[in-house]
């Protein structure tokens, strides 16, 4: 059985996420608790019963969405009846993580450990520069960037063709979000985060990202990871390390990413881990992509029903 797996990043969290998948299958549980050896603390409690305060910190939601996504891919190969042949992989945001360990480049406790840092050195830029990030609906990347120029804001997110996420400083997002409407979005709505992700904001953050990879272990992808930073398949281990340090910083390609992978014939496959976003968005890219979203145990039953 061959397949395309996506993986969604921080915001996808919520309370109760991962308890069915953990409650109905062994091999799903055991990843928790892999897992919460790694943090010293027990994830899944913090996933079941949050509180959401707690989960939304970086520091917790990047690793419990990895291990979301890892017990939602484990509950695919169950149903599915044995190994899958995954023929590409790409992750949003924090995300790539999942997709880079689902290609053996990296091992499950080291992601786990890398998440955890990531978020904290996140939340350290947040806390020495205070910032926001604002979704735009309805407007041409061309339109949105000009926004962001007039308005001192980056282009922190390409997520489709009519969904741009701008990030920067707090106190120019809404001067972003006037100019938004003004320009005729459909939308343009403040997001609830600790700062501004994916913007020069977060340098500090992928310099000491940068440091704690050299310490990790990574392989040579054994299938296609496209890249956030560049839209293309990642090559070597050392240019995964480059990019997935730079990419705290840069733009996600998402748009790029999921049209690429389409253009190689992988337009449908699964995403796995808490939300739908990622489907959601793979019909905007690609109005054909066909992505069964796995968060819970009816919805690998139903993705490995479609692998057969």
């Amino acid at each position: 059985m061959s397949t395309m797996l996506l993986f969604p990043g921080q915001g996808a969290q919520a309370v109760g996420m991962g308890r069915e998948l953990a409650e109905g299958l062994p091999a799903c549980r055991a990843l928790f608790d892999r897992a919460s050896a790694v943090l010293g603390f027990d994830l899944l409690a913090l996933c079941v019963a949050g509180p959401l305060a707690e989960l939304t910190k970086s520091s917790n939601a990047q690793p419990a969405i990895f291990a979301v996504s890892a017990a939602a891919r484990a509950a695919l190969a169950h149903y599915a009846g044995g190994p899958l042949a995954v023929a590409g992989a790409a992750g949003l945001s924090s995300g790539e993580w999942a997709a880079l360990h689902e290609a053996g480049v990296v091992a499950f406790e080291d992601v786990v450990r890398i998440l955890r840092a990531r978020g904290q050195f996140m939340q350290e830029a947040c806390e020495a520069a205070p910032g926001g990030m604002l979704t735009i609906i309805g407007l041409t990347l061309d339109k949105v960037q000009e926004i962001a120029r007039t308005a001192g804001l980056e282009v922190a997110n390409m997520n489709s063709p009519v969904q741009t996420v701008l990030s920067g400083p707090a106190d120019r997002i809404p001067a972003g979000e006037a100019a938004a409407k003004a320009a005729g979005a459909k939308r343009a709505l403040r997001l609830t985060v600790a700062g501004a992700f994916h913007s020069s904001l977060m340098r500090p953050a992928a310099d000491k990202l940068a440091e704690f990879l050299a310490g990790i272990e990574l392989r040579a992808p054994r299938c296609p990871v496209w890249s956030n930073v560049t839209g293309q398949p990642h090559t070597t281990p050392d240019e995964i390390r480059r990019l997935m340090a730079a990419q705290v910083y840069s733009p996600v390609r998402w748009t790029d990413c999921f049209a690429a992978m389409a253009a190689t014939g992988l337009a449908a496959g699964c995403e796995c881990g808490p939300g739908t976003v990622l489907a959601g968005l793979a019909k905007r890219i690609v109005p054909a992509a066909a992505i069964a979203s796995i968060f819970d145990l009816a919805g690998a039953q139903a993705a490995a029903k479609m692998l057969v």
